[in-house]
């Protein structure tokens, strides 16, 4: 295909379809799932334009499967039964990549009661379908990040790096509000990328979520939810916070109402908290398992707050929180590709690091996130050190590095040891 951005996760998929008989790539909606698929598809199936096919495919599956391999189905989970089809095809062929399936929801069980709307899926397809999760892009692959310092590099060796980047933070919060999105990155005019999330926005609402929820009652709920979410962005707060903050404007809504929508918009891939590290330490301070809430993708949560780039630099604090999801949706994708994932840590002390990386092999490496201030930079820093300490050296190895990733632009590394890095700089 002309003019495709190459992205991380296309190694991943060529190692899975080597090694599984069918590989389902999930992420956000127009994350590049389907393009990118379509660079290893030999024939395809797009559900989202043939409402013909989803009947045919509720009532005999199997009759979709037919094609050179790997076939791609679009949007499977606007048909599930398709899942099952697809495993048992799978089961009866017994060659590897044999279908990529796309996805911009996750199905679930079949459960009518109060107004949702759940898909089915009866086996979970372990061992026949491998999970490739693909998020929006990273300043690497968007051509916004030479990838001077390597995070891969960073675990083999940690070699010192002094570099400069040539975005200011300005163009930090451009890049913040204008998201990941293929579609967004080839908008040249930057007063029009930036209203791509937003776009994104009306169409959950008006087409994805409907397939999931009835909205004729709780389309606002929604935008509330989405509003109030916007606001803990980066933050462990506990769904009765979130509740709190929604009920401000004179609204009533239950704890279970707003669980349930948490639910949607995870399953939508609008969200995705960052789950608790827990290792082993020293000390006897308690390990919060509170997840930190995340957008997919922190342009979400601009668009929600209607923020734009002019309004961030003026409110640092919200451009802060939003630039630490920013960080974590690229370390999520440079860490998938050396089969790392990403956590964060908090313990009843008040120590925290915004991200810990693990990776496969048990090496890992902490990391704080601060806009620019030098202060906030040292304490980022002592954060590190102190949680360095803090783990039991018996069983897990000393961390790899310390990093605090900057919207600044220089990469250094301080006489502490912890490596300080641009955002703009950070690659795969």
């Amino acid at each position: 295909m002309e003019n495709y951005l190459p992205r991380l996760v296309d190694g991943k998929l060529d190692q899975l379809l080597k090694i599984s008989g069918a590989v389902e790539i999930c992420g956000p909606k127009w994350s590049g799932k389907t393009t990118s698929a379509m660079q290893k598809a030999a024939s395809s199936l797009f559900l989202d334009d043939e409402p013909d096919s989803i009947a045919m495919g509720k009532a005999y599956p199997s009759m979709l499967l037919d094609g050179p391999d790997p076939r791609l189905i679009d949007e499977w989970q606007l048909c599930p039964p398709l899942w099952d089809a697809v495993r048992r095809e799978v089961d009866r062929r017994n060659r590897f990549g044999q279908f990529i399936l796309t996805g911009s929801a996750t199905p679930d069980v079949v459960d009518y009661g109060s107004g949702e709307k759940r898909l089915s899926v009866v086996h979970s397809g372990f061992g026949r379908i491998a999970r490739l999760h693909m998020r929006t892009m990273s300043l690497f692959e968007s051509g916004d990040s030479p990838g001077t310092v390597s995070l891969s590099k960073l675990f083999d060796a940690a070699e010192p790096v002094y570099a400069t980047s040539r975005l200011d933070l300005e163009d930090m919060a451009y890049l913040l509000c204008r998201g990941g999105w293929p579609g967004a990155v080839r908008v040249e005019d930057r007063k029009l990328a930036v209203r791509v999330p937003a776009t994104l926005l009306d169409e959950l609402l008006e087409n994805d979520l409907p397939r999931l929820v009835d909205l004729r009652k709780t389309r606002s709920e929604v935008l509330s939810l989405l509003r109030s979410y916007a606001r803990m962005e980066s933050s462990q707060a506990p769904l009765s916070s979130i509740l709190n903050d929604m009920t401000l404007g004179g609204n009533n809504f239950s704890r279970e109402t707003v669980g349930k929508y948490i639910g949607i918009l995870d399953r939508l891939y609008i969200i995705e908290e960052l789950d608790a590290w827990n290792p082993n330490l020293r000390s006897k301070a308690a390990i919060q398992t509170t997840p930190t809430r995340h957008f997919s993708d922190p342009a979400l949560a601009a668009a929600a707050l209607g923020a734009g780039p002019e309004s961030l630099m003026k409110d640092l604090n919200t451009f802060g929180l939003l630039f630490e999801g920013m960080v974590v949706r690229d370390l999520r994708i440079y860490a998938q590709t050396i089969d790392g994932t990403v956590h964060h840590y908090r313990d009843s002390s008040g120590l925290e690091a915004d991200a810990v990386i693990q990776l496969a092999d048990g090496r890992w490496a902490p990391v704080e996130v601060k806009l620019f201030n030098p202060d906030r930079v040292d304490e980022g820093a002592r954060n590190l050190i102190r949680l360095a300490q803090r783990v039991d050296g018996t069983r897990l190895p000393a961390p790899s590095f310390k990093m605090v990733v900057t919207a600044g632009p220089k990469a250094y590394v301080r006489e502490d040891g912890v490596f300080v890095v641009p955002l703009a700089l950070l690659g795969p």
